[in-house]
């Protein structure tokens, strides 16, 4: 028997127990997840979070991971002597009991946000097994997102204050120096904190910077002094306001003085922060779209406007599938992602892969079918030079000549409502083609009430439409958006489309790319916010109107 080997004959004369990672889960931004973080999420049985926390982890764990409802109990409760049933000590310690791999998912840090220690010594006073990993703490990360520096070259001391159990020396020690405080609070007491620094001894015309929802893209930054702050998010109507118990982190000294801060806040100063973006595509077409929009510090909301169905007579692809196979073509030619889709999902049903292309000249139009032909390990010999679309590959595809063309067929699968552009040009080029319909698109089902309600009232700030069948569709499942909403086009034909339901276009795509027509938001979105800070007004997007200022579209 090998040393590494266990016999199952002998009963263990230990207890089943489980394992636990207290996890560090950042201040909010889940790119701010560690590795270790998300390696200790994928093997979790059971992951224990408060809602906030969920939403920043859950992408990374297992389907059918258990994740138990965990009740925070407040001072209210605790000093009404209402007990928890279900908290964080117990979920802990039911799971880990049975021998689950448990991640209890923290806020911030686990050392430095967190009140995991009573957790752990609970761990430790069972011999149950737990490992640390930690995280972006609250106090670093949302400085550094909004562009306050909390040391540099000549060096700082910096104090970190949970102003919620601050005591009169900490604040008395605090106050008497010229240390970089960074201050844990919520909004409503920000000026409570401000006011305990000034009479510890701090000037009242020291810089401060105050950061809500930081990391994410609701963050939002205002720069005041201890003397002003209360007078600044009065002005600003953040205050009075019921959403005053927000958490926020406060920075108090020079290195948050507004001149300095105006440069480096590199967050919120991306072309489309916080911008809501309604991209009407499939969830598997809108993917590195909604990356790409990500990127821009925008929030994509993906909406299907186009179902894919199989076509109602599937014979002809089944031939022409075979045909493949035999040797009937010299061509086959891809004007879709769905139409390679289309073809792999045959070639799976027939046990057939990419070897089955051997011999075979493969055009795509567009960077995104070529993306999927290579990701099904099939590389295209012919993609358009110039623009991407049908009239674009004909400008690059070869006549027929049958000297070197032993076959003079093409192979052509596409959606039942593509239009005759790139069928006729072949002929004309003298090619036989196959057109063949590899599926069906049908109009999709209404998104959810809200989210239409959020296109008809505003709450999107900008919308992109790919092509003039999203433009309908769109119009037809939800309604149409509100003139407030910037409507972005990938070309002329579906700009045209837009106007003919009624819409205003602003951004038209200089290239038929959907990163392009991305990128030339982003471009609008830069060039009006300079535009407001040329002018001395504050940053607004277009979803957040003044009342009154509503603009009727001409139909």
């Amino acid at each position: 028997m090998s040393p590494t080997t266990t016999s199952t004959s002998v009963p263990s004369a230990f207890p089943v127990s489980g394992h636990v990672t207290f996890l560090g889960a950042g201040p909010g931004d889940p790119g701010l997840l560690t590795l270790r973080a998300v390696e200790a999420l994928a093997s979790a049985d059971v992951l224990i979070a408060e809602p906030h926390v969920l939403d920043v982890v859950r992408s990374h764990v297992r389907a059918g991971v258990s994740t138990p409802q965990l009740t925070v109990v407040d001072d209210a409760s605790t000093a009404a002597g209402i007990p928890a049933i279900r908290d964080a000590v117990n979920l802990v310690m039911e799971a880990a009991r049975v021998g689950k791999r448990v991640v209890r998912a923290i806020s911030g840090d686990p050392g430095l946000d967190g009140n995991a220690g009573e957790e752990m010594l609970a761990c430790a006073a069972e011999g149950i097994p737990f490992e640390v990993v930690p995280g972006v703490a609250s106090a670093v990360g949302v400085p550094a997102y909004a562009g306050v520096p909390l040391r540099d070259g000549r060096g700082a001391d910096v104090r970190f204050v949970d102003a919620r159990s601050a005591d009169d020396r900490c604040w008395s020690e605090v106050g008497t120096s010229d240390c970089t405080a960074v201050v844990s609070t919520t909004l409503d007491a920000v000026a409570s904190a401000a006011g305990e620094l000034v009479s510890a001894g701090r000037k009242p015309d020291t810089p401060m910077s105050v950061t809500v929802a930081g990391t994410t893209t609701r963050q939002r930054t205002w720069n005041a002094t201890l003397g002003t702050v209360a007078q600044v998010l009065k002005q600003a109507k953040v205050l009075p306001s019921p959403d005053g118990h927000q958490p926020v982190i406060a920075v108090v000294g020079e290195r948050s003085a507004a001149a300095q801060r105006e440069q480096l806040s590199w967050f919120e100063s991306k072309p489309l922060f916080g911008w809501r973006v309604l991209v009407p595509r499939t969830k598997e077409q809108a993917a590195s779209l909604s990356d790409q929009l990500r990127s821009y510090g925008a929030v994509p909301h993906e909406v299907p406007t186009i179902a894919v169905e199989p076509p109602r007579t599937p014979q002809q692809m089944e031939r022409a599938v075979k045909g493949l196979v035999t040797g009937r073509y010299e061509w086959i030619a891809f004007t879709s992602v769905n139409a390679v889709k289309a073809v792999r999902e045959k070639f799976e049903e027939y046990g057939l892969d990419a070897r089955a292309f051997a011999g075979i000249k493969v055009a795509a139009v567009g960077e995104q079918t070529a993306a999927a032909l290579v990701e099904f390990g099939v590389k295209p010999d012919l993609v358009p030079s110039g623009e991407q679309s049908a009239a674009g590959l004909l400008e690059d595809w070869p006549p027929y000549d049958p000297v070197f063309d032993p076959i003079d067929r093409v192979f052509l699968p596409r959606a039942d409502i593509a239009t005759e552009t790139l069928v006729a040009g072949l002929i004309e080029l003298g090619w036989e083609v196959d057109d063949v319909t590899a599926y069906r698109t049908v109009r999709a089902s209404p998104p959810p009430a809200d989210t239409r309600e959020a296109i008809k009232g505003g709450g999107f700030d900008a919308v992109l439409f790919t092509s003039s069948s999203t433009v309908r569709n769109l119009v037809g499942i939800a309604g149409k958006p509100h003139n407030v909403t910037v409507i972005a086009c990938i070309g002329p034909a579906t700009a045209k489309t837009a106007e003919e339901h009624g819409l205003r276009v602003d951004v038209l795509s200089p290239e038929p790319s959907v990163h392009k027509l991305a990128e030339a938001l982003a471009a609008f979105g830069t060039q009006r916010r300079e535009a407001a800070i040329a002018s001395g007004e504050h940053v607004t997007r277009p979803s957040e109107r003044r009342p009154g200022s509503r603009r009727r579209r001409t139909t």
